[in-house]
């Protein structure tokens, strides 16, 4: 695995760590969604990296997951993707940031989003830390053609 790869999933297990300290605060909700967004984007991008794939600064998880797909099968939840896309669009100042447009998530839903990025993140450390995967791969896409 490369090394840029390797920093932006130890970012994303970051952002996983932060919100197992403060998933259980009705206060913090809302920044509990915001890190399971960011935390998403971070396995996204480091996909991109090892896969050498244009990386393009957006924050859109959908057009992540779109880049991505032809490389990496993952497991997704498509309500959840739409609504933490629409968290992170309208955090534009930081007295919005991670809520929706109905306000501050519930404990449920925070959770519910910390399991989704959790189980994104072992999929990806899973899927690209196989040793010859990358070997793997290209002698499989080369036979083929």
């Amino acid at each position: 695995m490369k090394e840029v790869t390797k920093e932006w999933l130890k970012a994303a297990h970051d952002d996983l760590r932060l919100i197992e300290k403060i998933i259980n605060d009705e206060h913090l909700t809302h920044l509990s969604a915001f890190h399971a967004q960011q935390s998403i984007e971070k396995c996204l991008k480091a996909v991109i990296e090892e896969e050498e794939l244009e990386l393009e600064k957006i924050h859109n998880l959908q057009r992540l997951f779109n880049t991505i797909e032809s490389k990496i099968q993952l497991e997704t939840d498509p309500e959840i993707i739409k609504t933490l896309d629409r968290l992170y669009i309208s955090a534009r100042y930081p007295g919005d940031l991670g809520l929706l447009p109905e306000g501050k998530p519930s404990i449920e839903s925070a959770n519910q989003y910390f399991d989704f990025a959790r189980k994104i993140y072992e999929q990806v450390t899973q899927k690209l830390d196989k040793p010859g995967s990358e070997e793997g791969e290209a002698k499989g896409e080369n036979e083929g053609e």
